[in-house]
């Protein structure tokens, strides 16, 4: 018995192929079935996906395909369903609007992009060079799958110089991306069943993270009273035997808040009580904080060393998110499992980012005179932005301390009814409403776990801020009116 696979395909026009034209929204975030996202039916005239295909129809093909698997004249349909496990996630809401906003600019709508946490700066200078020598003396070879010597001696020394705790090089595994590094960190930790604590607002991908692990995110939610930090008595209350990894991010995205030292010894007390809790301590952040806030490790805190995986890196300080580089550091037990994970799928970081952290971790403490300059610029634009927001009614502020995000309550506005929008009742139809009507685009809260609130990136001019609140005033001053 003999079967034959065939495959039919064609090249379709766009006028051809309208059923499979772009669709930009919201509307399929909340489906775990797709990652497409559709505001065909919300956004006006010159928001419409017709003419964002127009303008793009002279770089576009598209390709319409079947395959068709025939065994003795019977036709069978292939199977194409993906993991349960992948199913369970959702995609990226930040990443979806901003891949979102970027068409619809490409296309010539000006929209003001205020949802990516990427730094607005160019990586210093002295970090460039560096990469480039790399590059001309022929450094573009693997390295060790851990990171290289040098650069996981100089990630020592910084967190004893910065953060007083102490690793050896082989307690540090180097990656592609703290992301990468706190995905690894959950697989080699949890097992199916075992409990994520994540406070919320929490950062989009943890809980996500915890499912790809076959584990179970728990949500404590921090209000804005609070500035929105975990409360310790709320932990407590929460844990059980099958609690395994805390994750906490200071300073956080995407509140800005900082966790004192004080609040943080209270968490490693109730911490301390369960022999099963590991934390995961998320810094990428800790060089963006405004004084009189002060970044403390938890790996520091009496008792803390053994439990918790530290994790780091260079995208937000350095301004360096396109080179990808993290790292972890804990007990060489856990490192030792997420550099075998690590060995068994991307292996190590790129030559050429380490060769270029190893510059950036030369420049000084906190990154020098070139990482305080930046973080003068994101406070300019955070009291600028702390300042002009106070003034709408309604608005509800938790002055960040840190990162480049402001995490506003606008659930002020919810109920409002706009003619030719519709109700407006939640974080995700008050962002698409500033989209159609502002042309800014934000993150609904409801992707961070708060519906009350939306978060918006200062990771841009002065300039670029005061144009998108002007817009943001002039849309949310109709809702009540």
């Amino acid at each position: 018995m003999s079967a034959q696979i065939s495959g039919i395909s064609s090249a379709c026009s766009t006028a051809s192929c309208k059923d499979h034209s772009l669709r930009l929204g919201f509307d399929s975030l909340s489906s775990n079935r797709s990652t497409s996202i559709s505001f065909s039916s919300q956004l006006n005239t010159n928001l419409s996906i017709k003419s964002l295909e127009t303008r793009r129809r002279h770089k576009t093909s598209k390709i319409c395909s079947a395959v068709i698997v025939e065994s003795n004249s019977e036709q069978m349909e292939l199977d194409t369903s993906l993991s349960p496990r992948v199913n369970s996630v959702k995609p990226s809401k930040t990443v979806a609007i901003t891949d979102q906003a970027t068409a619809l600019v490409e296309a010539g709508v000006p929209v003001i992009r205020l949802a990516a946490g990427e730094p607005d700066f160019d990586t210093p200078s002295v970090i460039a060079e560096a990469g480039i020598n790399a590059i001309r003396e022929g450094y573009t070879r693997y390295t060790p799958n851990a990171g290289t010597l040098e650069l996981r001696t100089a990630i020592c020394k910084k967190l004893k110089d910065e953060n007083d705790i102490s690793y050896t090089p082989d307690q540090v595994v180097v990656s592609n991306g703290a992301k990468q590094s706190i995905l690894q960190a959950i697989l080699a930790v949890c097992s199916p069943g075992d409990e994520v604590i994540i406070p919320a607002p929490f950062w989009v991908s943890y809980p996500e993270m915890a499912r790809l692990a076959d584990a179970t995110p728990v949500i404590l939610p921090a209000s804005i009273s609070e500035n929105f930090l975990l409360d310790p008595k709320l932990l407590e209350s929460k844990l059980t035997e099958k609690s395994r990894l805390l994750i906490l991010c200071s300073p956080s995205n995407p509140t800005g808040s900082v966790y004192p030292k004080k609040l943080l010894e209270q968490i490693a007390q109730v911490v301390a009580k369960h022999p099963r809790l590991l934390v995961l301590s998320d810094e990428i952040y800790e060089h963006i904080i405004y004084s009189p806030a002060v970044h403390t490790s938890f790996a520091s805190l009496p008792g803390m060393w053994e439990r918790t995986l530290t994790v780091n890196g260079f995208s937000k300080a350095f301004a360096m998110t396109g080179w990808r580089l993290g790292y972890i550091a804990g007990p060489k037990h856990f490192v030792a499992a997420c550099n075998k994970i690590q060995s068994q799928s991307t292996s190590g970081a790129s030559s050429i980012a380490q060769k270029a952290a190893v510059a950036a971790l030369g420049m000084g403490h906190a990154g020098g005179e070139a990482v305080s300059q930046m973080v003068k610029a994101f406070c300019e634009r955070r009291d600028f932005l702390v300042k002009a927001f106070g003034e709408l009614d309604g608005v509800k502020i938790s002055e960040p301390q840190g990162a480049f995000y402001l995490f506003l309550d606008f659930s002020y506005y919810y109920g409002s009814k706009v003619d030719g929008f519709g109700l407006i009742n939640d974080s995700e139809s008050l962002c698409r409403y500033l989209l159609e009507k502002g042309q800014v685009a934000l993150v609904p809260g409801d992707a961070f776990g708060d519906d009350t609130c939306i978060r918006i990136s200062y990771a841009a001019s002065l300039s670029t801020l005061q144009a998108a609140f002007e817009r943001i005033k002039k849309a949310v001053l109709t809702l009540k009116s």
